[in-house]
């Protein structure tokens, strides 16, 4: 049988490893990728507009939450 993976043993591992010792940055880079999906393919003109709206004064506000 073929192997079924693209990676390595060795670099599923290293992930896998990674992930379970950073999961605030697993979870960052899970968050970014949902709303980036919404965003593209699923929001309609109003969640859009909403979100546009969120954004604004996010920047107006100058915040982080670094």
């Amino acid at each position: 049988m073929e192997n079924e993976y693209s990676t390595t043993e060795a670099q599923r591992r290293a992930s896998k490893n990674y992930e379970q010792r950073n999961p605030e940055a697993k979870q960052y880079r899970n968050k970014k990728s949902a709303t980036k999906n919404f965003i593209t393919q699923t929001a309609t003109e109003e969640d859009f507009q909403l979100v546009l709206e969120w954004v604004e004064e996010r920047l107006k506000n100058n915040t982080t939450n670094e």
